[in-house]
């Protein structure tokens, strides 16, 4: 029997590098740098879990992956770069709380990326947002600034990262639940609002606890409460929002990685689970709690999935339009 032609065989591996879900790019990856995009500033809590993530999954995957900043409009133009891009794995998102459920109800019709844009691959971790004031306030409890700015409507100010920020939506539920209005100070990322709040030249502030939890340790900046609904292990002595008077009141604040939806997905199953593996890490679980954080704990096992963590968003994206519809909360 006569064997298969060249021409036979090379018509053969055609068809079979054709076939759906096959690519030699695809069996590659990662064939290169990974890029994991932070929408926010170098310093705040995005940018810290960004290179807590990428110094894990590197040595995974077999390829560096590297952290690029690219902040702006609430995290909007990190996002938009993603959703934009080359949907071949090797360009990520470091995705907020902000990002991916906040924006769409606050930015409207100006918001660059829909949800459908983006891939949920994997939740990261959950942190609480504190309310602090400078050490020099004269302000002890969270009771005393809410009291204080009822006395005086509009007088007392508050900074934050940014606008749209889960620190300004938690102030706006704050104020909304506290029947008070403080003034708000938008910064261009964590770092320059704390320089001003450490300076005494704020009121008061909100941020991630990551973010400012050093400070609070130093004593340069006092904790008021937490925003979530319990207290939170690296600072048992700061009552949370519902202990000091105000009701019901749960804020937490969000990280994890999208990538753009046309992501292959035998790409993004992979990238999941590696994620999964890192989340579930005592190494990392220890530095996250170090910083206040918390573990996803979407699934039964305390992990994350690309599934779970796409139920989530969807879920959140709902929560916090009713709260942006009911506070009025706008863009700076």
């Amino acid at each position: 029997m006569a064997g298969p032609s060249r021409r036979g065989l090379l018509a053969g591996s055609a068809a079979l590098l054709a076939a759906p879900g096959i690519s030699r790019a695809q069996d590659a990856w990662p064939a290169r740098t990974i890029r994991l995009v932070v929408p926010f500033p170098p310093a705040g809590t995005t940018d810290i879990t960004g290179r807590i993530a990428a110094e894990m999954l590197g040595p995974r995957l077999g390829q560096t992956v590297v952290v690029e900043n690219r902040a702006g409009a609430t995290g909007n133009i990190g996002a938009e770069h993603v959703a934009r891009g080359e949907a071949d794995g090797h360009t990520l998102l470091l995705c907020t709380i902000s990002t991916a459920s906040i924006n769409y109800a606050l930015w409207g019709a100006r918001m660059p990326v829909k949800p459908e844009d983006l891939a949920a691959v994997a939740l990261l971790i959950r942190v609480p947002n504190i309310v602090f004031v400078p050490a020099s306030s004269p302000f002890r409890t969270a009771g005393e600034l809410i009291a204080a700015a009822k006395a005086r409507p509009g007088a007392l100010n508050y900074g934050s990262s940014g606008s749209g920020g889960s620190p300004h939506m938690t102030m706006e539920m704050l104020k909304l639940r506290s029947g008070t209005d403080m003034a708000h100070v938008p910064f261009r990322g964590a770092g320059p609002m704390l320089v001003e709040a450490v300076a005494g030249r704020l009121d008061a502030g909100c941020d991630n606890m990551p973010s400012v939890i050093g400070h609070i340790r130093d004593g340069r900046l006092r904790a008021l409460a937490v925003s979530g609904a319990r207290r939170a292990p690296s600072l048992p002595d700061v009552p949370t929002l519902a202990e000091a008077g105000v009701p019901d009141f749960e804020a937490t604040a969000w990280f994890g990685v999208q990538a753009p939806v046309r992501t292959p997905p035998a790409v993004v199953s992979r990238l999941g689970a590696e994620l999964d593996a890192i989340t579930r890490d005592p190494g990392y679980r220890a530095r996250i709690a170090e910083l206040g954080g918390d573990p996803p704990g979407l699934t039964p096992q305390g992990g994350t999935t690309p599934e779970t963590f796409e139920a989530f968003i969807r879920a959140e994206i709902a929560k916090w339009a009713e709260v942006v519809r009911v506070s009025g909360a706008k863009v700076d």
